[in-house]
């Protein structure tokens, strides 16, 4: 079947997937840090200070996660869409009304629960059960949301933030959350299968069964992937997250790094179709082992960088493992553990995403207020990912033989 075919056959339940992720860019650090400076200097915080809140937030966040993921083995995404985005709605107005610096791991933790947790999980566990034979272009062109989000918001609210207040701002996010809700069930009137709940579907993993979250987590392949898993969230997270102060640093206008955010999102775009594409012919085992590599390269692009264009070329490489990174790891876990359980299993993947980007945020902060440049702190980053590529590499050289017949070859 033809892409054109495919989303037109399946337009409803993508665009049900796409609305979700691009809803969750309320969650996500490349939409808060815009942000930072505001914040920071509203609640007199240091980057680290700030940092510290973030990671705060975001890690209890990423602890509730592990139950509120596997949510969406027990509802259909019809009922349980609307209670997350009423959630993210209620998050956005929390940043408007604290009241002090306290307060701020709350908003946070709300933000990030609802908007990167529940928002981008829902959507992604509903295209991995949704679809078997298609599930790479499904979950590419479901996340497409995240990316229009990623290439939109933060130019169109750093234009607004010179005009109106930046509290403002996040009750126009609440207002847009809730508009959410009657598009979404729009979308669902009929969901793409009538048993959408896990027990109705059939795509083993390993050993030809279907694996519960439990047996997953002492799996030695769950552990060979937690760097991979918690490396783009941590620094992509860091990266972005630091934009304000990484742009003083190098000496340029904010606007002139937030410029290329378009530039990166398309890349993005096009790589993840890419992926999609290729993961629907090839399969996770032959794809994963390499995609972190571009980061690696990325990085040392943001630390050597001397102009804008020398930013833009890290854009590009990071660009490559984020394309891949938006379709791969999603696959992975219904590829190799099936898709009975993998609500509750992606739940896990995703606390360690979630707890990653409390990390890196956290981390680079501290270490910025110690004063370890960013410039410094990304060449190690880089080596970060390339042991994490390895260790990729080793734990599927290891398993891919435990898996069905039909997909390992």
């Amino acid at each position: 079947m033809s892409t054109v075919n495919f989303v037109t056959k399946n337009a409803p339940w993508l665009a049900a997937g796409a609305t979700l992720t691009f809803l969750s860019s309320f969650g996500q650090t490349f939409f808060i840090s815009i942000f930072a400076g505001e914040i920071r200097e509203a609640f007199g915080l240091s980057h680290g200070e700030w940092g510290g809140i973030y990671s705060l937030g975001t890690a209890v966040s990423a602890l509730v996660m592990v139950w509120a993921g596997g949510l969406t083995d027990r509802f259909r995404v019809r009922a349980l869409g609307p209670v997350v985005l009423i959630g993210l709605a209620l998050a956005c107005i929390s940043v408007t009304i604290t009241p002090a610096a306290w307060f701020l791991p709350v908003a946070v933790f709300l933000l990030r629960l609802f908007g990167q947790g529940m928002c981008s999980h829902t959507a992604v566990v509903a295209m991995a059960r949704w679809f078997v034979a298609t599930r790479g272009r499904a979950v590419s062109i479901a996340t497409l949301g995240f990316s229009v989000g990623e290439a939109l918001l933060p130019l169109v609210f750093v234009s607004l933030m010179a005009v109106f207040d930046w509290r403002i701002l996040w009750v126009l996010c609440a207002g847009i959350c809730v508009l959410g809700i009657p598009i979404l069930m729009s979308l669902l009137r009929q969901e793409r299968t009538p048993q959408s709940i896990a027990q109705g579907q059939s795509s083993v993993g390993m050993q030809s069964r279907h694996w519960t979250r439990n047996e997953t987590l002492r799996h030695p392949l769950f552990w060979f992937c937690v760097p991979s898993i918690l490396g783009p969230a941590a620094f992509n997270t860091a990266f972005f997250f630091h934009q304000v102060h990484y742009a003083e640093v190098k000496g340029w206008a904010h606007l002139d790094l937030v410029a290329f955010f378009p530039v990166y999102t398309a890349a993005s775009i096009g790589l993840m179709m890419a992926y999609g594409w290729a993961l629907d012919r090839f399969g996770t085992a032959r794809l994963m082992p390499t995609y972190q590599l571009p980061s690696v390269l990325a990085f040392i692009a943001f630390s050597t960088a001397v102009s804008p264009l020398g930013a833009l070329v890290g854009f590009l490489l990071m660009a490559a493992t984020t394309g891949a990174n938006s379709t791969l790891p999603n696959a992975f876990w219904a590829e190799f553990f099936g898709t009975r359980n993998i609500g509750s299993i992606k739940a896990m993947a995703t606390a360690v995403m979630v707890l990653g980007s409390a990390i890196g945020p956290g981390v680079t902060g501290v270490l910025v207020d110690m004063g370890i440049s960013l410039e410094r702190q990304y060449l190690f980053i880089a080596v970060y990912f390339l042991f994490a590529a390895l260790l990729l590499w080793l734990g599927i050289r290891r398993y891919k033989s435990e898996l069905p017949a039909t997909v390992a070859a």
